[in-house]
């Protein structure tokens, strides 16, 4: 296993502090509020902040920087395309015509000193040349993932020169992040963490610029990639262990818990309740290891079976995914639907025998508390790993390593999921990643069914067993979880 640490960084206004990893040490950036009276030093040379698009995304960001920038000399200013329909939303929430914040994506471009495009990945594919013609001279083009340097890549394109190129990228969904930063009022640092990038700085200032922009997001944690890294990263995990492969263990399982002649409601629970709920909490806040550890001897052997039937299939597939963001296919792929769906809409997953007995399984949480099971864990846990040894292989910094494969996952998709199940996150992600899990849920669902459930009548080779105990993404974990903010996500 390799991984070659890449997120080292000092900064002139903060303070940064190493993190102990496999390996070495990597420099992070602990957030709170009491860091909000640094930002206008950060954002030196920053009077105007354009935030690009109101989805998920821009909503939450839009909203905590002017929040975090209030009373300083930095305003923040939300542009939409012409006739846009989240309009009226960002009106609601105080960004107006009236009072400036609000205005066309052309003239917000022209107008900005700091320009966040967080329009959907398909739309700036097809549209960023507008925006980068319209930049004022110096101005910095900010990103929230690496999906456009990947396509400027493929059409042997690159970013305007003369401009910095910065990305935060939060490890967590639109409405977490803003969820989590209201917490923030009352708990100091609660927050979703956050990568950074930077790409080009021709000022010199480009850390700063991104460390400040990750603070008044509300980041608790906040760590050095390259653009390159994060988007592999990101489309990976969503394909894979952050949604993807999730719903295709959970469609799998419960067919096996059917087939086994569980009734419905028992089969969601030993399926899809079981990883959103106890498997996840369980590795939120003991790690990864304890999820074995507290298992009983008998249930230990069912884990370590479904371990090591599900470790080299669930990896495989991993290393596939990857192989196809790297040479480009998965995003031309989404490139591709962006016409297409205008006519053309996804259908929704929801429709399979199992998520009809979501809505009942919620309802009867109260009555009792669903312990781990052992067989849904082994595999879940599995996965995880398969990803996290790919990630590891292919170079990644620890830091993104545990973001990317489990934090991102247990504080903060898969809580969401528990409160509105799998299909429902499934059908309300972004654009790229319903594509993506669309495309790949099958195939995890199919590796289980077919390679996983039957060699799980065997006993695991000790050998991977022991590799899991002696992982060194225990040692990453346990210094990331000294970071983790004292509250969990709400969703409401």
């Amino acid at each position: 296993m390799t991984s070659t640490p890449t997120n080292t960084f000092t900064s002139a206004i903060f303070s940064p502090e190493t993190m102990d990893v496999p390996g070495g040490r990597e420099t992070i950036l602990r957030g709170g509020r009491h860091l909000f009276p640094l930002l206008p030093r950060a954002l030196a040379g920053i009077e105007r902040i354009g935030v690009i698009g109101w989805g998920p995304q821009g909503r939450a960001q839009a909203r905590n920087l002017r929040d975090s920038l209030a009373g300083t000399d930095i305003g923040v200013t939300v542009g939409l395309r012409p006739n846009s329909a989240s309009a009226a939303d960002a009106r609601a929430h105080g960004f107006t015509e009236e009072n400036g914040t609000l205005g066309d994506w052309i003239d917000v471009a022209g107008g900005s000193d700091l320009l966040v495009l967080l329009i959907a990945d398909a739309a700036l594919a097809n549209h960023h040349q507008k925006l980068f013609d319209a930049l004022k001279p110096g101005a910095t083009i900010g990103l929230s993932h690496g999906f456009l340097l990947g396509h400027l890549r493929s059409v042997a394109g690159d970013f305007p020169a003369g401009h910095g190129v910065i990305a935060v990228c939060p490890k967590g969904m639109g409405d977490s992040v803003r969820r989590l930063y209201e917490q923030g009022a009352e708990i100091n640092g609660a927050g979703i963490n956050s990568s950074f990038a930077v790409h080009a700085d021709p000022d010199g200032k480009a850390v700063d610029r991104a460390l400040g922009w990750s603070v008044a997001l509300g980041s608790p944690y906040t760590f050095r990639t390259t653009l390159e890294s994060e988007y592999r990263s990101d489309i990976v995990g969503e394909r894979a262990i952050l949604l993807g492969a999730v719903h295709g263990l959970v469609e799998a399982l419960y067919r096996h818990h059917r087939l086994a002649g569980d009734d419905p409601i028992t089969a969601y629970e030993r399926s899809c309740e079981n990883v959103t709920g106890p498997i996840a909490h369980a590795i939120s806040r003991e790690g990864l290891r304890a999820v074995r550890q507290r298992l009983a001897p008998a249930d230990r052997e069912i884990f370590d079976r479904a371990y090591g039937a599900a470790y080299r299939p669930a990896r495989d597939l991993v290393a596939e995914i990857y192989d196809e963001v790297a040479d480009g296919t998965e995003l031309r792929g989404v490139v591709l639907a962006e016409q297409r769906l205008v006519t053309r809409p996804m259908a929704g997953i929801s429709g399979s025998p199992m998520w009809r007995q979501a809505e009942a399984v919620r309802a009867r949480r109260g009555e009792r508390e669903l312990s781990v099971d052992p067989f849904t864990a082994g595999l879940f846990v599995a996965t995880m790993v398969g990803q996290i040894d790919e990630f590891a292989e292919r170079g990644h910094p620890w830091s993104e390593i545990v973001n990317e494969s489990v934090i991102e996952a247990v504080d903060s998709l898969l809580p969401y999921m528990h409160a509105r199940d799998v299909a429902h996150m499934v059908d309300n992600c972004s654009q790229t990643a319903r594509l993506g899990s669309r495309r790949w849920g099958p195939r995890f669902q199919s590796a289980y069914e077919q390679i996983a459930f039957p060699a799980a009548e065997r006993a695991a080779d000790p050998a991977l067993i022991d590799a899991f105990t002696e992982h060194p993404v225990h040692e990453a974990l346990a210094s990331a979880a000294r970071l983790r903010p004292s509250v969990d996500v709400f969703v409401g």
